[in-house]
């Protein structure tokens, strides 16, 4: 299995390339940053965002990308570049027919680490001993990337056998018809006496 890891932002969009299966060693096959100038328009970030991830895909034909899941900060006008930059991962991603997983920050440290809370320096040491690498990658945007990537293939095989059987389970499910409720029956005339 080849996962593009993608840690969204418009300064730095950190990106890695991970190949392998779950339970064996794993490679890296590439790691990087996506930068944007700061004091660029939105517009032209976001176009650069999209030639960079471009050219990724392009080299390294991923068979799935994961994406980091945008989750709340205090600071809004961090999330929404996140949110933006993840968007565009999303986008050029399904346009090419890939599957996107995103998996949000804890689990990414937690399948790595085994750790929720790992801090960045953690999660970086651990990507650098898993791919028996000679130094952690920088900046740290660049070794999230790739335990996104890590996490994914952990992870993909417990999913995909988790959707088959809720597939399975569904299938054998008795279906019952959809029941329409009855109006309610008309009055009838009384046929007594009238007083």
């Amino acid at each position: 299995m080849r996962v593009l890891g993608v840690d969204p932002g418009l300064t730095r969009c950190g990106v890695g390339v991970v190949e392998g299966v779950a339970g064996r060693p794993l490679t890296m096959l590439g790691v990087g940053v996506v930068r944007t100038p700061a004091d660029a328009d939105l517009g032209h970030r976001l176009v650069a965002v999209e030639q960079g991830l471009e050219q990724w895909l392009d080299e390294h034909r991923p068979e799935f990308v994961a994406v980091e899941r945008v989750f709340s900060q205090h600071n809004v006008r961090t999330v929404m570049g996140t949110a933006q930059a993840s968007a565009v991962a999303i986008l050029c991603a399904s346009r090419r027919g890939i599957p996107v997983a995103l998996h949000t920050p804890s689990e990414v440290k937690a399948a790595v680490t085994g750790s929720g809370r790992a801090d960045k320096a953690q999660v970086g040491a651990m990507v650098t001993r898993l791919l028996r690498l000679d130094a952690p990658p920088k900046p740290a945007d660049a070794a999230d990337a790739l335990a996104l990537a890590i996490c994914h293939i952990w992870r993909a095989p417990a999913q995909n056998r988790l959707q088959q059987a809720v597939a399975a389970h569904a299938a054998r499910a008795p279906r019952t018809p959809p029941t329409t409720p009855r109006a309610p029956a008309a009055p009838h005339a009384s046929k007594g006496r009238t007083a």
